[in-house]
């Protein structure tokens, strides 16, 4: 399993609230931001701004999303590195299940 979110991105993730059930995260990103190799559990993302990105899997399997602001979408647990392909920030906040 690749490294955890914060750990490999913390220009990008951080932590606003953790305890014995979940993890809150915040990330933020620029056009092209990049991040590396890194890993999730099971999790609710909820985008602040739309937003596109790309996943790709350890596989090098990729797949572009269309983010809109305020929609919610749950991912099972998974490795993945992310593109941001928005010409504005990127503003995503991660609900990580214990």
């Amino acid at each position: 399993m690749a490294g955890d979110a914060v750990s490999v991105a913390p220009d990008h993730y951080k932590v606003l609230e953790e305890n014995d059930r979940v993890r809150i995260l915040e990330f933020r990103g620029g056009p092209g931001a990049k991040t590396a190799m890194h890993s999730h559990p099971a999790m609710v993302a909820v985008p602040v701004s739309d937003a596109k990105v790309r996943f790709t899997t350890p596989e090098g399997q990729s797949m572009e999303l269309e983010l809109t602001a305020g929609m919610a979408m749950y991912q099972d647990a998974a490795d993945h590195a992310t593109e941001s392909l928005s010409s504005s920030e990127s503003h995503v906040i991660l609900i990580e299940f214990k």
